[in-house]
């Protein structure tokens, strides 16, 4: 009886499938390099890929000279602005020439009012500051009236944010 050779007829690689597809939808936002979509992180870095998000790839006229429009969210735009010529210089390398030559940056959502929902990353969470006992019993005490259960609590949390502060 003859061996049966492995095979893999009929499957094939996920990746080789979706990337017309994805090449497709990147091109019809501007962007020749899907990779900057899908590395984003890796070509801008952490702190500007945590408060940005390339939106669209503009091309002049002439064919060079392209904008890279970046979507951030209010707070984190001045700093943004500061850090463009670094993003530029960044995404160019990508590219492996200057294909980019102005960096716009918007504060509105790419899809709509209603779908305007820009989380760009994990951000940086202050370290929480140890729970006193005695600041949580007065936060509490202070509470006792309110009858609302979850606003009780929520005040409570509150209040021993707020003493803690003044305790710093």
């Amino acid at each position: 009886m003859p061996q049966r050779r492995a095979s893999t007829k009929g499957f094939t690689r996920t990746s080789s499938l979706l990337t017309g597809r994805i090449r497709t939808a990147s091109e019809s936002r501007g962007f020749a390099q899907s990779r900057l979509l899908t590395q984003w992180t890796e070509i801008a870095g952490e702190d500007i890929a945590a408060m940005s998000r390339p939106v669209e790839i503009g091309y002049a006229r002439g064919g060079m000279g392209a904008t890279l429009t970046l979507l951030t969210t209010g707070a984190h735009a001045p700093m943004l602005e500061m850090q463009k010529e670094k993003v530029r210089a960044r995404v160019n390398a990508v590219y492996g020439y200057n294909a980019i030559a102005r960096i716009r940056i918007t504060q509105t959502a790419a899809t709509g009012f209603d779908e305007g929902r820009a989380v760009f990353g994990p951000g940086k969470a202050a370290p929480a500051a140890p729970a006193d006992p005695e600041i949580r019993r007065e936060a509490v005490e202070t509470t006792r009236p309110v009858e609302d259960d979850g606003l009780r609590e929520a005040l409570a949390r509150l209040g021993e944010n707020i003493l803690n502060r003044k305790n710093r």
